[in-house]
């Protein structure tokens, strides 16, 4: 198969992410492996959508590091019908999506609509990540695996929204990622309240959400593929993100460390209770951050961290999602083949 991974700004990525062991499990399958960052298609006057796709000049890779080395300083070029591509994993960084490459998220969107007509499959839906561009897509889920939250411009609502809380309380903005713009506010402490929402308003809609105590400990990380927990020679895809003491954010880039998961009973009842959304929204792969018994966030542009987990668990995730790959491309081919043969009378 023809597997084309979008990214942001491929100079801007890095050899140890998600997308580049995918791409070298791929690979190792005899499987045809592109790449593209967001500003590099074109659509041509009969809406025919021309790619100058790169690719590693080898291969045969054992590890994704000489990979994207290869990819990134003596890639071969080749220049596809967006028509020629079997699968097109859109993977656009949220971090690298703002300011100057704001535009990048919805191109991505708009291409991975273009290739669906064209029987592209396309992971994750363009449509479900159309949804999904900011924070405010948790809201479509169940109230009892969320945690307590508000969203508004409003600092009066915040004010009355924090005094209905036993605790702490954290701001964040609806449009970040990566943990840029998280504040925790203590409870009953609104000294700084009004030049907080003043800083993270001026992008947009701001969530006040309850500071989970359980948070102290940091969170864990579940993959889920096709709305179930990832899970590979009987070991799930999950890590716990430990943080700083004095860091009120687990993410890794910020100094939290890394540690082996223990996915509960809990865990595996949110999931449940994500599945159903997720499935109807196409939603191929995702990250789950988890503390306690709520979800926090869903990860659906470009879920990463599977090396984590691989190195905590000792087996290959990307393993059991390029299985999964695979089997919708024969499905799909399937079904491409037999479309001619039912009736419009059937339909």
């Amino acid at each position: 198969m023809n597997l084309l991974f979008f990214v942001t700004d491929l100079a801007k990525e890095k050899a140890n992410y998600t997308t580049y062991r995918l791409a070298v499990t791929a690979l190792s399958r005899g499987h045809n492996v592109y790449h593209m960052s967001a500003n590099e298609f074109t659509v041509r006057n009969d809406n025919t959508v021309i790619i100058p796709a790169k690719r590693a000049p080898k291969r045969n890779y054992k590890d994704a590091i000489p990979y994207f080395e290869d990819l990134t300083e003596s890639p071969k070029v080749e220049h596809l019908k967006l028509s020629e591509i079997d699968v097109l994993m859109l993977r656009s960084d949220p971090s690298l999506a703002q300011g100057e490459m704001s535009w990048a998220q919805t191109a991505g969107i708009q291409l991975g609509r273009m290739a669906r007509k064209d029987g592209v499959v396309v992971l994750n839906d363009p449509e479900g990540l159309n949804m999904a561009l900011t924070k405010m897509y948790l809201q479509l889920f169940p109230e009892t695996v969320r945690p307590r939250t508000v969203i508004t411009q409003n600092v009066e609502d915040i004010k009355v929204f924090a005094k209905s809380l036993d605790g702490n309380m954290i701001l964040k903005p609806v449009q970040g990622s990566a943990g840029k713009g998280v504040f925790l506010v203590p409870q009953n402490d609104f000294s700084n309240l009004n030049q907080i929402v003043q800083a993270l308003s001026k992008d947009g809609y701001i969530i006040a959400q309850e500071y989970l105590k359980e948070a102290e400990k940091g969170d864990t990380r579940l993959f889920l593929m096709n709305g179930e927990p990832l899970k590979y020679k009987g070991k799930y895809a999950a890590f716990r993100r430990l943080r700083k003491s004095d860091d009120v954010r687990s993410n890794v880039h910020v100094g939290g460390t890394i540690a082996k998961a223990e996915v509960t009973d809990e865990m595996l009842e949110i999931a449940d209770a994500l599945r159903p959304r997720l499935v109807m929204d196409g939603m191929f792969l995702v990250g789950l951050d988890l503390i306690g018994n709520k979800v926090i966030e869903i990860n659906v542009f470009c879920p990463g961290g599977l090396r984590n987990a691989q190195k905590l668990e000792g087996v290959d995730f990307t393993k059991a999602v390029v299985d999964a790959i695979e089997r919708k491309v024969k499905a799909t081919s399937y079904y491409k083949s037999s479309w001619h043969k039912i009736q419009p009378a059937t339909l």
